[in-house]
């Protein structure tokens, strides 16, 4: 299930939603992006995300057909958030679930490398300095090659 918001989520609650009765489920990996106070050597007040709809969840669920044909998902979950965030706000949750380690952890990698490089959200740091857009970065442009 993929959620765009602007409402925060808990992440116990989605945990749970991941291994509800579900005994196969021997792993679970789950991911949450928060607002950090420092990026890029600038010192961030907030973000302000951006994206467009139908074609940000049209993206989001091939991107999660791919990683189901690569890896044995039993469940899976992504939430992004959009709209101006604080420091300390969650922003993204990726939360996988499979019967074996290695699945659940490459496939939440992936999920999370996509959405860094290539889904279509737009970020705007908010600095005592003014805004700046941001691009994805090279570390996150070269994480996302090893799945080409």
């Amino acid at each position: 299930m993929i959620s765009i918001q602007q409402n925060d989520f808990n992440v116990g609650d989605e945990y749970a939603a991941l291994v509800a009765n579900d005994t196969a489920a021997g792993a679970v990996v789950t991911f949450v992006g928060r607002v950090r106070d420092l990026n890029l050597a600038r010192e961030v007040q907030g973000l302000q995300l951006e994206h467009y709809p139908g074609m940000t969840e049209k993206s989001l669920q091939e991107i999660v057909a791919q990683a189901q044909s690569r890896w044995k998902i039993l469940r899976w979950r992504i939430i992004h958030r959009i709209g101006n965030l604080y420091l300390g706000d969650n922003i993204v949750f990726v939360g996988v679930s499979s019967a074996h380690r290695e699945d659940a952890f490459h496939s939440a990698e992936f999920l999370m490398d996509y959405l860094k490089t290539r889904a279509p959200f737009w970020k705007k740091e908010l600095t005592a300095d003014g805004s700046v857009w941001l691009d994805s970065q090279e570390k996150d442009q070269q994480a996302m090659q090893r799945w080409e």
